[in-house]
């Protein structure tokens, strides 16, 4: 009788993935799938019988994928890590005019983006958005191009 791979196993650690203890959780599930690719039982580390459906082609290539997704989901984790923590979220209005005052106050960009928890180029784009800094002006890449947009410290229409 083929010893069965612990699916339950396996499907748990893949469903429990969150953002809180993401890496420690992917490494046990990529640790489940690349045992089960080396036909070996994730639980005992006994070598899975021949002929055991984790001996096909189709479904080895499967695992394979789940390992590298997994490794993909952790190496976007890891960076996002490193990322300040206001990456990606909308600027309020007092932020922009504490931007504007510090700015203009001659405060040194990067001591600017670590009080906002932004990036560099964060900033220095938002400068460029608000016509305080011109794109050869940037120390940064990706200038902003365009018409500039509303900016949050302009007055509402009623």
């Amino acid at each position: 009788m083929p010893i069965a791979p612990d699916l339950g196993a396996l499907t748990m650690a893949l469903q429990s993935i969150t953002m809180d203890g993401l890496v420690m959780q992917e490494q046990r599930a990529r640790k489940i799938l690349q045992a089960l690719v080396q036909g070996v039982d994730p639980t005992t580390g006994v070598e899975l019988e021949a002929g055991t459906v984790l001996q096909r082609a189709d479904v080895l290539r499967a695992l394979l994928a789940g390992v590298t997704a997994l490794e993909q989901v952790s190496a976007r984790a890891q960076r996002r890590a490193q990322l300040p923590d206001n990456v990606g979220r909308p600027w309020s209005a007092d932020e922009e005019r504490g931007l504007v005052t510090a700015f203009q106050s001659g405060d040194a960009l990067s001591d600017i983006a670590t009080k906002h928890g932004r990036t560099l180029r964060a900033i220095e784009a938002r400068l460029e958005r608000l016509g305080l800094l011109t794109a050869e002006q940037r120390t940064t890449n990706n200038s902003f191009t365009g018409s500039p947009a509303p900016r949050a410290t302009d007055p509402q229409p009623p």
